[in-house]
């Protein structure tokens, strides 16, 4: 197990690269990045399309130098470093395996091009077959192009597995795969991690797999790390308004306010400053961020929200309000599965649970803290 770290790391392309087209045409597609990957973590990388996920990992792995800064593999240097010398194992989205070869020939092929003896080749394969289960030793004797996605995946996997890595790298590997086959593929690399303490970062789109995958999570924007922490921290506690937007699902909802130091005025309606943020000094115009699960409904104090859709989702016991609250401001209440259909509703935010930011900025003014579970 490795430590990795990156020390304002830069990266550019040049103006008619393809990724400048699609997103780095104002800035580097890395730009002075401070990031550290714990021994035997999980770090997974969330953020929109052309952010420089994908660039970080091709860095991280040496398939891109860094223009600047430097890639620590703990005090090793490795900025300069051949990625064939950086003991790295990668997984891409289309597997990349090699078709003339069985399942163990994909897994042998390193040894083969590095003179490890026949003996030491068998014994390694059998011992990382024998890990993945029983039912991997079927997939040895099989040519890729007779493989389930699934089962291509899981021998990409051992393939990088058997060559014993320092750090584990993925890149969007299970998203081809369909609902069922990901959900499962996913559980079996999790606990492959877990299994064998390997340093590794893990690149996706999906927030939900970030979070199921990740130790903890880096969201990224436009070539910077915004935040590093677990879910937790960057739900509860989001250093600015980007984070607190990209992460949950249904998103936050962003209202404008105005405080005083006797009323917070919220679309047609004012209430009493809450407690919650009589904290502030500030006064003026602010924004308002309220997670879907923390309004609460028929209040009598409450604002009308218009509701254009109900969504009932049995798998989550819950249903999803689709509404607009006057001023056209669009939102999602999250509500008991057996909430009755109705035109409107009137809803209070939970003030224990909200944030505060900036009017014209994205600077948090307040955060409700992770809560105590057991409190």
């Amino acid at each position: 197990m490795v430590k990795v770290k990156l020390d304002a790391v830069v990266k550019q392309y040049d103006a008619m690269d393809e990724v400048t087209l699609v997103g780095y045409k104002h800035g580097p597609a890395l730009d002075h990045v401070d990031l550290e990957i714990h021994s035997g973590e999980t770090l997974s990388v969330v953020g929109p399309s052309g952010c420089g996920k994908s660039t970080l990992l091709k860095v991280v792995a040496g398939l891109e130098y860094a223009d600047a800064g430097h890639v620590f593999y703990d005090t090793y240097d490795m900025t300069q470093i051949k990625p064939q010398d950086r003991g790295v194992g990668m997984i891409f989205q289309d597997y990349a395996l090699y078709p003339t070869m069985k399942g163990k020939g994909n897994l042998a092929y390193y040894f083969e091009q590095h003179s490890h003896s026949e003996e030491e080749m068998e014994a390694r394969v059998q011992q990382v077959a024998d890990r993945l289960g029983v039912d991997f030793n079927l997939l040895l004797g099989r040519m890729p192009d007779t493989l389930s996605g699934g089962e291509k995946q899981r021998v990409a996997i051992a393939r990088c597995i058997v060559r014993d890595p320092v750090v584990f790298l993925m890149d969007e590997p299970i998203v081809n795969l369909d609902a069922k086959r990901r959900e499962k593929t996913r559980i079996e690399i999790k606990k492959l991690l877990r299994q064998f303490a390997i340093t590794a970062l893990y690149v996706t789109h999906d927030q939900q797999e970030a979070i199921f995958m990740g130790d903890r999570i880096a969201v990224m924007r436009s070539g910077h790390i915004e935040q590093v922490g677990t879910f937790d921290e960057l739900y509860y506690t989001p250093q600015n308004l980007f984070v607190a937007t990209f992460i949950g699902t249904p998103p936050i909802a962003v209202i404008p306010v105005v405080l005083s130091s006797a009323e917070i005025r919220i679309v047609e309606t004012a209430w009493p400053l809450p407690l919650e943020l009589a904290e502030h000094s500030q006064q003026g115009a602010a924004s308002l961020g309220v997670r879907p699960s923390d309004w609460q409904m028929d209040q009598a104090d409450g604002i009308e929200l218009a509701i254009r859709h109900i969504e009932r989702i049995p798998t989550e016991q819950a249903t999803f309000i689709h509404g607009v609250l006057p001023g056209d401001i669009h939102l999602t209440v999250i509500a008991p599965l057996d909430f009755p259909t109705r035109q409107a509703v009137k809803i209070t935010p939970n003030w224990e649970h909200v944030s505060l930011f900036e009017a014209q900025g994205e600077a948090v003014l307040h955060t409700p803290g992770i809560p105590d579970l057991f409190d």
